[in-house]
């Protein structure tokens, strides 16, 4: 039998609400597909498996909240029969967050229908089950909880985090952007207005290929030390309609053309703000960009994404020039590495057509 846990979906999430399933028990799964919602402080995130199999069991109901790597189901490996496969063992010391309850169905469905938190409600029958009756105690109504406020907290945990673990050094760099800026002009006046591209994919695709070229600025420090991947999945900071931000993925910018990144920027700025994330988006940056040029801002020095190693900002373009920067972790690269970094992004600038 497989475990399909609850994933990590950034350093701000310790836990998560399931809001839906999107498959039943019996039905095929394969990997990529959406298999539930789960709602985290700043979105409600589609969660996709890596696994193949059947669903056999729900583990985890609707309306509850489990911290991250909590089991969400189990499910039947390709060729596996429900008579015969063995249940996971249970880890020899499981957190006690993780502790089921006992909860009627009666009482998990009133629950639902009134808005009541089961983890609030204190269970009074056999062995502290909880009941229809204490639903209904419990059902006075409470403060609503206020979003904005909960992802300033989960942002502000992680951002202390980061600067309380992560020795950051930083680094800026004026990029020349004439040749650029006069590149995307001409090649827009020859598309239609719903495809033309934005300066933030040329800066994407560059720090990409500049990230291929400098490996230590890319990928993540887990257990001690450094993860290089192969691959720039570059977060994109997105501010949000409500308040705060999140910087999902873009998979694999190195080898996309800009159209395509073009599209796929605009999808998921889109889905951003509409709160229809997908897990692998929130999870596997291997570094983020930070573009606040259009407020204005000439430069910015940001705050590194853990374990991420590396977050590049680039402030707005004046008299044909930007203010490239990078913040770098030091137990990964030095300084030396980090101007050579910026060098090659100014450098791919300067040839946009190559881009």
């Amino acid at each position: 039998m497989i475990e399909f846990k609850l994933p990590s979906m950034g350093a701000d999430m310790d836990e998560g609400k399931l809001l839906e399933w999107k498959v039943k028990p019996g039905d095929k799964v394969k990997r990529g597909d959406i298999v539930a919602v789960v709602d985290t402080t700043k979105a409600a995130v589609e969660v996709e498996i890596w696994e193949e199999g059947t669903m056999h069991e729900w583990v985890v109901q609707p309306g509850e909240t489990v911290p991250v790597g909590t089991v969400l189901a189990l499910l039947l490996a390709p060729g596996e029969d429900a008579a015969t496969a063995v249940r996971p063992k249970p880890a020899a010391a499981p957190a006690p967050a993780v502790e089921r309850r006992r909860i009627s169905p009666a009482a998990r469905k009133h629950a639902q229908e009134l808005g009541v938190n089961l983890d609030l409600v204190k269970g009074t029958g056999p062995e502290g089950a909880v009941t229809v009756e204490d639903v209904e105690k419990a059902r006075a109504p409470a403060a609503p909880v206020d979003r904005n406020l909960e992802m300033r907290k989960a942002i502000a945990a992680a951002m202390s985090r980061s600067k309380r673990e992560i020795p950051h050094y930083y680094l800026s760099e004026t990029v020349p952007m004439l040749r650029a800026t006069e590149w995307l002009a001409r090649e827009n006046e020859k598309r239609p207005v719903t495809g033309r591209l934005l300066m933030a994919v040329l800066q994407l695709k560059a720090v990409a290929l500049a990230a291929a070229k400098f490996p230590d600025l890319n990928g993540f420090f887990r257990d001690g030390a450094h993860q290089p991947s192969s691959a720039a999945h570059v977060g994109v900071a997105i501010s949000l309609r409500q308040g705060g931000l999140v910087a999902p993925a873009i998979h694999d910018v190195q080898a996309k053309p800009l159209d395509e990144l073009m599209r796929n920027l605009a999808d998921l700025v889109k889905r951003a703000r509409a709160g229809s994330l997908r897990s692998s988006e929130m999870s596997d940056p291997t570094i983020t960009v930070t573009n606040l040029g259009e407020g204005g801002v000439e430069a910015v020095f940001p705050i590194i994404y853990p374990p991420q190693v590396a977050i590049v900002g680039f402030g707005g373009i004046k008299q044909q020039a930007v203010v490239a920067s990078v913040a770098a972790d030091h137990r990964v690269s030095d300084g030396h590495r980090g101007a050579l970094f910026l060098a090659e992004i100014a450098r791919l600038l300067q040839e946009p057509e190559k881009l």
